[in-house]
C-alpha cells in the first residue's frame, strides 16, 4: 500500500534511534515534512541526513522529556509557524529496570512515570488544538503488550504503558466526532536498545528491525485509517486488531 503524505506535518517523539527513528524517516520518505524530538542531538543530525537522502525534509527538535515547559510551549512553536499539525506518533520511553516492584526506587519509579505518562499527557496536551484543525488529524501512542501481560519484575513499564493506552482511549472518545483519528499500538518484540536492556540474553537477530516495524506503522497514520480509540499490535509482520475489553 502506497501511502501519500505530501504537504502534511508530522511530529515524532524518541526519533533519534530505534521506532521513532524507523518511523520518522518512514513519514518522510511518504512525502511529509517531520518534525524530530529527542533528546540525542547526534541522533537528530543522523536522521536528518537519512530524510534528506530520501528527498524528504526535516525540523529537529532536541530537548528532553522531562522539560515540561518545552512541551508546553511546543504546540505554540508548532502553531506560530505551520497553523496546524496533521500526525502526531508518541514514541518515546524509557524501560526503568527490571527489578521486583518492592525493589524499584522511587527515584526510578518517578522517572518511568514522568517520561513514558506525564510527558505522553503534556504532549497530548500541548498538540490537540493543532492536530484538531487538520482535516485528516492522526494520532499513534506506542504502548507495549507489558500493559496487558502485566510479567514479573517488569511492574514500572507495565504500569507506565497501562497509563498512556488509558489516555489514548479517553483521549479518542472525547474526540470521536472530530476528522482527529486516535491508536495506540503494540510494536512486539524489535530489535532496539530498550529490548536489549529488557532481554539481555536474547539473540538480537531474531528480531525484526526498526525499519520493518516502522513500515507497519504508516498506514496507521494515513489518510485511510478510520477507526480511532483502538489498540493494535504488530505480530509476525501483520497488523492485527487488538478488541480492548469493555
Amino acid at each position: 500500500m502506497t501511502i501519500d503524505l505530501k504537504g502534511r506535518l508530522a511530529l515524532v517523539t524518541g526519533a533519534s534511534r530505534g521506532i521513532g527513528y524507523a518511523t520518522a524517516l518512514e513519514l518522510a520518505k511518504a512525502g511529509a515534512h517531520v518534525i524530530a524530538c529527542a533528546r540525542t542531538v547526534g541522533g537528530l543530525e543522523d536522521l536528518d541526513d537519512a530524510i534528506k537522502a530520501v528527498g524528504g525534509t526535516a525540523t529537529l527538535v532536541p530537548f528532553d522529556l522531562t522539560d515540561m515547559a518545552m512541551i508546553d510551549q511546543l504546540g505554540g512553536h508548532i502553531y506560530e509557524r505551520w497553523g496546524k499539525l496533521d500526525i502526531a506518533v508518541l514514541n518515546a520511553g524509557i524501560l526503568g529496570v527490571i527489578s521486583p516492584i518492592g525493589h524499584v526506587e522511587a527515584k526510578v519509579f518517578d522517572k518511568v512515570m514522568t517520561i513514558n505518562v506525564t510527558a505522553t499527557w503534556r504532549m497530548i496536551r500541548s498538540l490537540d488544538p493543532l492536530l484538531t484543525k487538520s482535516d485528516q488529524g492522526r494520532a499513534l501512542i506506542l504502548s507495549s503488550g507489558a500493559a496487558h501481560k502485566c510479567r514479573p519484575f517488569w511492574g514500572p513499564y507495565s504500569a507506565s504503558k497501562a497509563a498512556v493506552e488509558a489516555l489514548a482511549r479517553t483521549w479518542a472518545a472525547e474526540t470521536q466526532r472530530l476528522p482527529l483519528r486516535i491508536l495506540s499500538v503494540d510494536p512486539g518484540a524489535t530489535r532496539t536498545a530498550m529490548r536489549a536492556q529488557a532481554v539481555p540474553g536474547e539473540d538480537p537477530a531474531t528480531l525484526p528491525q526498526p525499519a520493518e516495524i516502522a513500515a507497519k506503522l504508516l498506514p496507521l497514520v494515513g489518510p485511510d485509517q478510520t477507526e480511532t480509540g483502538k489498540l493494535f499490535v504488530v505480530r509476525e509482520g501483520k497488523i492485527v486488531d487488538y478488541r480492548m475489553p469493555v
